[in-house]
């Protein structure tokens, strides 16, 4: 367990931050923050790198579409564009269609208000999931994407972790289990642990040399 706490400890130190946080999403159980963590989720959903999903997600933000009320009222091609300028060019048009759509459904089926969401499901995580899969573009990965960042603020999902985290635990020699990995952390850090973790899993951080570090 000793040996748990220093990997984990270290493993925070270096990549300790939500990929919300990253995308520069203020996260917080209000209606903005929330919608814009969905946008975030759809874009991490495609087979492209992380980061230039959260490029992206932090241009559309720059130009304005915050809540699901700027994202449709933008044009398809000004969607587009902004895609573009954070080099998500491959899905730019099919995403671009898809956040519009998805803006529509938000308004619509929630009010613009995933608290909504989150309320009808009683904080149900299958609840949740299937309710996150209407979305055009969530599909599971992005459901548990979506969830895994979300628990920062919706404590009753805690401790969350994904195929990817779990993953990721299983190359640092950690606990494969939501409840073991939550024994090596204060509760409110497992979001950031869960994050770092799929980082492991993704190639973006090195498990060997969070070990050797660790082992210090």
């Amino acid at each position: 367990m000793g040996n748990d706490r220093r990997v984990v400890r270290v493993l925070l130190d270096r990549r300790g931050h939500t990929y919300a946080e990253e995308a520069s999403i203020r996260l917080s159980d209000r209606p903005g923050p929330l919608y814009q963590l969905l946008v975030l989720a759809t874009l991490l959903s495609t087979r492209i790198r992380a980061c230039v999903a959260v490029d992206a997600a932090r241009e559309l933000f720059a130009a304005g579409y915050r809540t699901p009320q700027a994202m449709e009222a933008a044009s398809w091609q000004q969607r587009v564009d902004a895609l573009g300028r954070g080099h998500y060019r491959r899905y730019d048009e099919r995403t671009a269609t898809m956040l519009g759509t998805g803006a529509r459904l938000c308004l619509d089926r929630w009010h613009g208000d995933l608290r909504r969401l989150h309320r009808e499901a009683q904080g149900d995580p299958a609840g949740l999931r299937r309710r996150l899969t209407e979305f055009p573009g969530i599909g599971p990965t992005g459901a548990d994407i979506y969830l895994r960042e979300a628990q920062t603020v919706w404590s009753d999902l805690r401790p969350y972790a994904d195929r990817r985290a779990l993953a990721g635990a299983k190359r640092l020699g950690l606990p494969g289990s939501p409840d073991g990995l939550a024994g090596l952390v204060d509760e409110p850090d497992f979001g950031r642990l869960a994050s770092a973790l799929v980082r492991v899993a993704l190639g973006e951080e090195s498990a060997g040399e969070v070990t050797r570090v660790a082992a210090r």
